[in-house]
Formats: C-alpha cells, structure tokens, sequence
C-alpha cells in the first residue's frame, strides 16, 4: 500500500471519531444541566518554582545519598593506574581496625603501664611484621618519650618509623617531633621542619604547630622571631589562635613590656568575638606577682561579663591563679559555676582535673573530710548533672591520702572505685603498695600486689623486683611463690632476674624445694638462668647434698640457657646439634653429662671442647642477658 494511502486513511478516521465526539458531547450538554466550571490541574506542581525547588531537593539527596549503582564499581572496568607522582597520605582512622587495632591497644597498655622501652620494642619489631603499625600507634610512644623527658630517644623513634620504615607521618607526628626539639633548646631544628612541611607535606601545619614554634623562640629569647611567626600564621589563612597569642603576650609580660601585651590582647578580641580565657589568666598571675590585685580581679571580672562558655581546661587554668594567689572564695564560686553548668551530653564544664585542684587544696590545709565532700560534691542548679568521677579523679584522691597516712580512707575510695563501672589502673596499685611498705604492712602490699597481678594488668620488670626484693627482705619468699607462679603463667613472662630475687631467698630462708619448683618453671617457660644464679644454686644445692639433683635440672634448661650466649659463629646460631630440642638431647651421641664431659673421647672432639668451653664464659651469658 503506498504511502499517500496510508496518510488518507489515517485522516479520515480522525476525522470520524471527532465528528462522533462532537455529537455526544452536544448531546450531553442538552440533556444534563450545566454544571459549575472547575479549574483543572494538568501538571504536579502549582507553579514553575514548586518545580525547580523539587528538583534541586532531589539533586542534593542525590548527592548525599547516591544510588547504589554509583557506589559500585564495574570489576569488569580496569583499575585506574595510581598517579606515581601523588603525594602519599598518612593513615586515616579507618585503618585502626583488626590486628592493628590490637597491636595499638598493646603498645598503649604497655606506655600505661610504664614500660616504655617493651612499648618501643614491641612497636618497633611489628614493622617487619604482616601487622604493621598505624601512624598513630607511632605517635603513642614517640609522644610518650617525650612526656617522659627521654628527648634522644623520641627522635630516633621518629627516624626509624618515617624515614627508615616508610610510614607516613601526620601533622600530629611533625608536631611532636617540633615540640622536643623545642624543649632541647634546639628550636632551629623545629624551624626547619616547619619549613620542611611547608614545603613537601600534603598538609599545612596546625595552631599546634605554631604554638609549640612561638613558646620554643620566646624560651630562647627570641620573641621578635615569635611576633613574624605569628604574621606568617595569619597570612596563611589560619585563625587566630588564642594560646598563641597567650605565648606572646606571656613572653612580653615577663620582659615587663606591658603596653605590647594589652596591644595583642586587643588584637585578639578584635579577631575572636570568642576566646580562650586562659589569656586572662596570664595577665591575672603577672598582676598578682606585681601586686596589682585591683587590676588582677578587674581583669577576671570582665572575663566573667563576657559569659563565655569556658571550657574545663580553661576554668582550671583560672582556678589554679585563684588559689596560688589566696583567691578562694572566688575560686570556690567558680568552681560551683562549673558544676552549675555541667549539663552532658550538650556542655561539659567540669573534668576530673577540675576536682582534683580543689581536692589537693583541702588536703594543702588538711581539711580532710571536706576534700571527700568535694569529690563528691554536685551542681545545684535545676538541669545540672553530677560528674561521672574517672580512674584519674580517684588516683589523685587515693594518691594525697596515702601520702599523709589515712590508707583506711583511701582503701574505701578503692572499694568504691571497685563497685563501680571502673577499672583501677597500674598507678594505683603501686601508690598502696608503696604506702603499704612505708608504713611496715608488709602483708597488705603482698595482698595488694597479688590483686594488682589477678587484675591482668602489665607488671613491669623494674617494680616486680623491687616488689619482691621488699618482701624477701622482710622474710615472706616463701609467700611470693603463688604470686611468681601466675606471673609466669601469663605471657608476657617474667624477667629471669625477678626469679633470681626469689629463688636466692628461698634458699636463704632453706625453702629448697620450693626454689626447685621455681627453678622447674623457668626450664618449663624456656626462660634462660643467669650465670649469677646458676652459680648460687649450684652452690646452695651442694652444701644440702642435692648438687646432682640440681645439676640434672640445669642440664635440662640448656637450650633455654644457650640464649644467653652470644653468637660467634654460623655453627652455633644455625647448627642442627646445638639448636635441637630435648628428643635430640636425650639420644646417647648428644648427651651432655658430666661424666661424659669429662671422658677423654668426649675432650677430643673439637666440636664439644668448643661447647665445654662455651659453657664456662659466664660474662658472655650476662652480656646476652643485658640485651
């Protein structure tokens, strides 16, 4: 059929049902009334603008929560290549999950515990491990050596991991690292690395950074270096930070330069409509030290017509000025303040430093019973909430008690602490057990110590022996077996020098199988015997008549003892006869007894005078047992 055809009857039939349309409707309109005419709506939205609003509401859901679609990656599509020239980032926390969540939560209870080098060398081997650490598992101890003062030893941490390891450091580890070069006095160093972040890092520095950078050139006499510091840090683009400007102005003020110190004071209220109160604090303690109180007070009584919303470090900064400067009614006001305005989870306004300021007071002038009653004190105003007191409130309190004598007072604080949701630290435990031993309760700290133990808390080597040196001093070895029993039943184990403390007590005190016993523990845990104790023992032994029985123990631990010595050669580091285990050790050819020892047959072969002789350099065995 053509197409002309088509097009016509395609016309006509249009046509038809129009003309029928037009029939019925006119029929309709005659034989029904009129009805009232009402407006027809044809699109979904009342006007354009209704449109466009629902169109750009579902544009920004989109963008915030795409389909499923745009999430998932084709894994027929090709992996783009990785730009060889892009910066590498640092860890972000998503990667502090699984073993290297476990690793960083062993590393952080060994630096709270106090065992910082078992924190390095923990930290440090997992690099050459499939489990290496996270950046922030670096930052916890290199931030710990700094804390403790070991300055040396936190930069060559910061070395091995980011320059030697190839882990990527953060801000927070640059910041670090600038902060004990700044405390060494060698704040040209911290310049350097400032300039090195500038210059290569995928970041900018932080009001840390420039914090630590300011303090570090005023304590070295050079402010003037600290003021371009400061321009450079606001041409950067950085807001003004209020402890930057507090190292300023502190610097200026201790220079009696009082006049630049309120010009940067008033620059900072210029550019924060809101700022850090500890800079009041500054200006009150230099007051205070000048003797213008009247100008100390007026300065905090315009920080309190301001009616910020301080922070708890901020207000124990001021607390801390109040009460050096025999300000404590207004201190104690304050801190009522605090507690008024502690309504968590929106505003927290108190923190456990905040009680223990005002705790160490009370005990400062003895008022003992009051210092209780602060600890547990409460805001009393409506919507307040009480403090939910942290293992660190309870060590300070427990801390200040026991060294002025009230240990029955500080033992209730701990069966509180107990009852409640909280887990007593390693802090705690050695604050009794040190009390405990100054005031001759020798059982207590036994008792104590046993505690600190089943608690599954890490006992460093240092405190076990002087733990176990008190009481064997004070004629109780025989009672700190149980004690090293379940030491050595956990891992880590313990040192074989906080053995050689008991065991030399024991036999003092004639316990020889109980110094047996222990002796079978470290052959069991594979734990090498000092030459010093083997020494003894053997001695000991042989003034009772059981030098045999103890020499066939000693031979037993020989490959555990053999890791004291140090290598001098492939043979004995690799050689199948010196590393195998009991089952080689029992067959006659590798039998190490005296008697054998000493046959001539056994004296000609080199390889065994080599192993005698070995085994008579008990300085090389102490060497190996330092490391």
């Amino acid at each position: 059929m053509s197409l002309h055809r088509l097009l016509l009857r395609s016309l006509r039939r249009s046509s038809s049902l129009t003309a029928a349309a037009t029939s019925t409707s006119q029929t309709l309109i005659h034989q029904q009334p009129q009805p009232t005419l009402v407006p027809i709506r044809t699109f979904a939205f009342s006007s354009a603008e209704e449109a466009a609003a629902e169109r750009r509401r579902r544009k920004r859901r989109l963008r915030i929560e795409p389909p499923l679609h745009a999430l998932r990656r084709d894994p027929s599509a090709p992996r783009p290549r990785p730009d060889p020239n892009a910066p590498r980032l640092p860890d972000s926390t998503s990667a502090l999950v699984g073993p290297r969540l476990n690793l960083h939560n062993r590393v952080q209870s060994l630096i709270r515990a106090g065992d910082l080098d078992l924190a390095s060398a923990t930290a440090r081997q997992s690099v050459f491990s499939n489990t290496r650490p996270t950046v922030f598992t670096c930052n916890a101890i290199i931030a710990a050596m700094y804390r403790n003062k070991r300055f040396d030893d936190a930069i060559a941490l910061f070395q091995f991991f980011f320059n030697q390891s190839n882990i990527v450091p953060n801000i927070v580890s640059y910041n670090v690292l600038i902060n004990t070069h700044c405390d060494a006095g060698r704040v040209d160093v911290g310049l350097d690395i400032y300039r090195h972040i500038l210059a290569n890092a995928p970041f900018s520095p932080s009001p840390v950074t420039y914090r630590h950078l300011t303090k570090g050139l005023i304590d070295s006499g050079r402010i003037g270096e600290a003021v371009d510091l400061l321009r450079e840090m606001l041409n950067k683009g950085h807001g003004a930070d209020s402890l930057v400007y507090n190292n300023l102005i502190s610097g200026f003020l201790n220079l009696e330069n009082e006049a630049k110190a309120i010009e940067l004071f008033d620059e900072l209220k210029e550019r924060c409509l809101v700022y850090d109160g500890v800079v009041n604090g500054t200006f009150m303690d230099w007051y205070f030290t000048k003797g213008r109180e009247k100008c100390a007070m007026d300065s905090y009584k315009s920080l309190l017509d301001r009616q910020f919303r301080m922070t708890p470090v901020t207000c124990n900064a001021l607390l801390e000025v109040l009460l050096k400067h025999d300000k404590k009614a207004e201190a104690w006001a304050l801190f009522d303040q605090m507690l008024d305005n502690h309504t968590p989870p929106n505003f927290q306004a108190v923190n456990s430093d905040s009680f223990s300021v005002m705790v160490n007071e009370c005990v400062k002038l003895g008022k003992f019973t009051e210092a209780i009653e602060v600890f547990k004190k409460v805001g009393k105003k409506q919507g307040s909430k009480p403090f939910a007191m942290d293992v660190a409130g309870y060590n300070n309190i427990i801390a200040r008690f026991c060294e002025n004598g009230l240990l029955s007072e500080a033992e209730q604080l701990f069966g509180e602490l107990s009852t409640k949701s909280l887990t007593p630290d390693v802090n705690i435990y050695r604050t009794f057990i040190e009390a405990y031993f100054g005031m001759e309760r020798a059982d207590d700290a036994l008792q104590m110590f046993n505690r600190f133990v089943d608690s599954g808390l890490r006992v460093i080597v240092s405190f076990a022996n002087k733990v176990f040196d008190e009481l064997v001093n004070k004629g109780k070895a025989g009672e700190c077996v149980p004690v090293l029993t379940k030491m050595g039943e956990k891992d880590p184990k313990p040192d074989p020098t906080t053995y050689e403390i008991v065991i030399k007590g024991l036999c003092k005190e004639r316990l020889f199988d109980a110094s047996r016993d222990l002796m079978g523990q470290m052959v069991r845990y594979n734990i090498g015997v000092t030459p010093s104790l083997r020494e003894f023992v053997v001695e000991a032994f042989g003034k009772e008549g059981r030098s045999e029985e103890i020499e066939r123990l000693l031979e037993a631990n020989r490959p555990g003892f053999g890791a004291y010595w140090p290598p001098s050669g492939p043979p004995r580091m690799a050689g199948p006869p010196r590393m195998a285990g009991p089952p080689r050790m029992a067959g006659p050819p590798q039998m190490a007894e005296p008697p054998r020892m000493a046959g001539p047959p056994q004296m000609a072969e080199p390889p065994r005078m080599a192993e005698s002789s070995r085994m008579e350099e008990p300085p090389q065995m102490a060497g190996q047992a330092s490391t």
